[in-house]
């Protein structure tokens, strides 16, 4: 997908979720007008779920993480497992740095795909897939109040 393809993606999301956003907040208006009763906290607040974007990163630094060798001593030596891979990327107009651990060497320059979230690009992941972790109990929950609420509008409609 080009980079116009993606930026077309992202503004239409971006679009769509500040509509919602906007219908959501006259229905909030709406129901603190209704009633002067007091509105509990306890109401659920929509998140806008991340809208990742591509760019690339580079690498700024790689060196061993720095371990201790045991419990009992004071010596501290590098773990040859674990390599702290430092990085920069451009999103929004600014210059944003992070790290990962990584089993192998990454050269000094090398460059990288990483993606940001569009709404907060000092969030990054190398794998969009990785950061959205959804358990399916919740899946299966949501399915079947779904199913539920069908079920109980057939009956109650005939």
């Amino acid at each position: 997908m080009t980079n116009l393809g993606i930026m077309e993606r992202a503004r239409k999301l971006l679009n769509g979720a500040g509509q919602r956003a906007s219908r959501q907040e006259v229905k909030n208006r709406l129901a603190a007008g209704a009633s002067n009763a007091k509105r509990s906290n306890d109401t659920a607040q929509s998140i806008p779920l991340p809208i990742w974007m591509e760019t690339e990163a580079r690498v700024t630094e790689c060196h061993h993480e720095l371990v201790r060798s045991s419990a009992l001593t004071l010596r501290i030596t590098n773990d040859p497992n674990k390599l702290i891979v430092s990085f920069t990327y451009y999103a929004h107009a600014r210059t944003y740095c992070d790290n990962f651990i990584s089993p192998v060497a990454i050269e000094h320059g090398e460059a990288f795909s990483v993606y940001y979230n569009a709404l907060n690009p000092s969030q990054n992941t190398r794998s969009p897939s990785d950061f959205i972790k959804r358990s399916p109990l919740s899946d299966i929950t949501i399915l079947g109040f779904i199913t539920l609420s069908i079920l109980s509008l057939t009956i109650v409609c005939g």
